[in-house]
């Protein structure tokens, strides 16, 4: 899952972005209003986070802007402003969730992993399945039949954004743009190396096999 960070104060930004890549997110940040919104306008995101309080064009503006583009992105407002009518106007502007700041990152979190799930308009709002592969998205368990797995925050976004394109082949290209949050040359091997310790997990040991390689074009995860 890719996730726009949009805040001016560098602690900040820093604080929630390396905490959401911990997490398994893949993570792009912008220092300004204007920045943010040419990052939303010209790449796929799962969700925003947007401060307020932005030099260039103020938050408000910006969503407001993405609204009107139709780029219905799941916002998550922060903002020092705590009123109700300030919280009323973020959410009326466009805004999905309102956080106040200060904020633990565990909330802010939580927050995220909530609009994930209600934007998801085509699984169960709780887990995703593939055959007997299932993620549990509340406790961040994977399972195979009876199994439990135990994955790596990035082998775990990887399987995520296979499962949630399930029956689709994604080349290299996409799986580097939505699990890592930059750019790697796109003749590196770094996405076959995920791929194998993520099969070694996933398939080893079963009959049959979810993960697959469709040679010149990419990955798909399936159970036929």
């Amino acid at each position: 899952m890719r996730v726009l960070v949009v805040e001016d104060d560098e602690k900040i930004s820093s604080f929630v972005s390396k905490g959401l890549k911990q997490a398994g997110f893949a993570v792009d940040q912008a220092g300004d209003g204007e920045e943010g919104l040419f990052m939303a306008l010209n790449n796929p995101y799962d969700v925003a986070v947007i401060d307020l309080m932005l030099p260039g064009r103020d938050g408000l503006s910006l969503i407001e802007e993405l609204r009107k583009k139709r780029i219905s992105t799941p916002v998550l407002i922060l903002s020092a402003r705590s009123s109700v009518d300030d919280k009323v106007k973020g959410l009326q502007t466009g805004g999905d969730d309102y956080l106040s700041k200060p904020f633990s990152f565990s909330e802010l979190l939580a927050r995220v992993q909530a609009l994930l799930r209600r934007s998801s308009l085509t699984v169960p709002v709780n887990k995703l399945r593939v055959g007997d592969l299932e993620i549990d998205l509340l406790k961040r368990e994977v399972r195979r039949g009876e199994a439990l797995i135990d994955l790596r925050p990035r082998e775990y976004a990887l399987l995520e954004y296979l499962i949630r394109n399930a029956g689709t082949v994604v080349s290299k290209t996409m799986i580097l743009e939505h699990v890592w949050d930059y750019h790697f040359d796109p003749q590196t091997n770094v996405v076959d190396v995920l791929i194998h310790r993520l099969r070694s997990k996933i398939d080893e040991g079963c009959r049959q096999k979810l993960i697959h390689t469709v040679r010149g074009s990419g990955y798909v995860i399936k159970d036929s």
